[in-house]
């Protein structure tokens, strides 16, 4: 388990890319988009990145959010994680 102690190796506030994995179910992607504004009110959905799987049954979205804290962005992984659509969170 990291230290919570430990000084953080990013800067705040900066550009923060998180990758997403998912079913591709429709209301997948707006629940992503959803969790991300929840955490950074000013998420730019139209900088989300998107990539379907080869076959077609899984999405893998890049979302790029405004980092602001360490507390910030483990609280975002941890509601992302938990999502019942979210299979994997990079």
């Amino acid at each position: 388990m990291p230290d919570p102690d430990a000084p953080s190796l990013i800067e705040y506030p900066s550009a923060f890319p998180i990758k997403v994995m998912g079913q591709a179910l429709e209301g997948f992607e707006p629940a992503v988009v959803a969790l991300a504004r929840q955490f950074d009110p000013a998420f730019d959905e139209a900088t989300i990145e998107r990539r379907p799987s080869k076959g077609g049954n899984y999405l893998g979205l890049t979302i790029t959010v405004t980092a602001t804290s360490r507390e910030q962005l483990d609280a975002l992984y941890r509601a992302l994680s938990s999502h019942p659509m979210v299979k994997v969170v990079l």
